[in-house]
């Protein structure tokens, strides 16, 4: 989305090596509370890639990439080269090694940057060349099929594809796209305006229009059919995050991020793969606009969703939200298997923390 802006943040020191257990403001669930883990950084970070428990990858403004390899207790800055002036709002990341990272902006600012050795070393891999385009964020179904999309060009939401890990893109025809609506947009908030699920599946979401949309695709982004949703939309508000468990049972969030506090239309759910979204009532939404969420890898039905009013966690796969941190967040993500199962968050001022439960 264009019109969302974050003023840039000086990006500080390499290491820390202390974390700050942040207790639970309300009863949201058995012991769910976020430990800070301090990166030594002040930018703010949208862009976050969970690996495991362990593994994490953050991006934000002032070119600014971290990775932890320990949980937390050290962030290393392993930002690229010469990239000081772009914002990463996604990162993507398939181990403790190999990631991706989108700069968002008009033009020339939407970038893709791979690394194959742990930040030591980057390679643009993708540099957009439209002054009308503008990426907001990208998804990979593997660790090799991925797609980046950019708000509406001529008319249509615009494709990037890749099918070797990044390491080259392909605009693709819009042929397949269902027409925008006047002033329909994605927000580049939290790099879950478009997500990917299993084989070639993937979802994004919109707002700004006269009403938000889901728009899904079963063939890798070249066919899309698009379902209107009951969540709010205008100028600020719209749908800020997608989560999938499995093809058809997912969650939508978002809101009016000029009403942090409201929830606004800020919540619904998805049973048919997004063809049909329920509204979640207000009484049982997450308790703000959020602009990030994502099922936890050790329950089938329990969902984190973030924003800068608080954190919220559903047990029933999105019908009803309880507040359990009431600090701010832009982004989660969770991943990993048994022992190996984790749930990072990121934010403004350097603020990244793990998820304790």
């Amino acid at each position: 989305m264009r019109i969302l802006r974050v003023a840039a943040l000086a990006a500080g020191g390499l290491l820390l090596m202390s974390s700050q257990v942040i207790p639970a403001q309300a009863h949201g669930g058995p012991s769910y509370r976020w430990e800070l883990t301090p990166t030594g950084s002040t930018a703010q970070f949208r862009g976050l890639a969970a690996v495991s428990k362990d593994v994490a990858w953050v991006g934000g403004t002032e070119g600014t990439v971290l990775r932890t390899v320990d949980g937390g207790r050290h962030w290393q800055n392993v930002s690229p080269k010469g990239a000081e002036a772009l914002q990463f709002r996604d990162v993507e990341a398939f181990d403790a090694k190999r990631a991706v990272a989108l700069s968002i902006g008009v033009g020339e600012d939407s970038r893709v940057y791979r690394t194959a050795d742990g930040g030591k070393t980057w390679t643009e891999t993708f540099r957009n060349t439209d002054e009308n385009a503008f990426y907001d964020c990208f998804a990979f179904n593997d660790d090799k099929h991925g797609l980046a999309m950019s708000d509406p060009v001529d008319g249509k939401f615009r494709i990037a594809a890749t099918s070797d890990g990044g390491k080259s893109w392909k605009v693709q025809s819009n042929a397949g796209m269902p027409a925008a609506l006047p002033g329909e947009f994605a927000f580049a908030a939290s790099g879950t305006c478009l997500v990917a699920g299993p084989g070639r599946t993937a979802w994004f979401a919109t707002g700004g229009g006269d009403r938000p949309r889901v728009f899904r695709t079963n063939d890798g982004g070249r066919h899309w059919r698009v379902s209107d949703s009951p969540m709010a939309s205008g100028t600020a508000a719209g749908i800020f995050s997608l989560a999938f468990r499995n093809p058809l049972f997912g969650v939508a969030v978002g809101g009016d991020f000029e009403k942090p506090d409201e929830a606004v239309k800020a919540a619904s759910i998805t049973y048919d793969g997004g063809r049909t979204w329920k509204l979640v009532p207000a009484d049982k939404a997450p308790k703000g606009y959020r602009s990030g969420s994502h099922f936890v890898p050790w329950s089938p039905s329990t969902v984190v969703a973030v924003g800068p009013s608080g954190s919220d966690v559903s047990f029933d796969g999105g019908r009803s939200w309880k507040q359990f941190y009431d600090g701010s967040f832009d982004s989660v993500e969770c991943a990993g298997h048994g022992s190996q199962a984790g749930c990072w968050a990121s934010g403004a001022k350097g603020a990244v923390g793990r998820l304790m439960h």
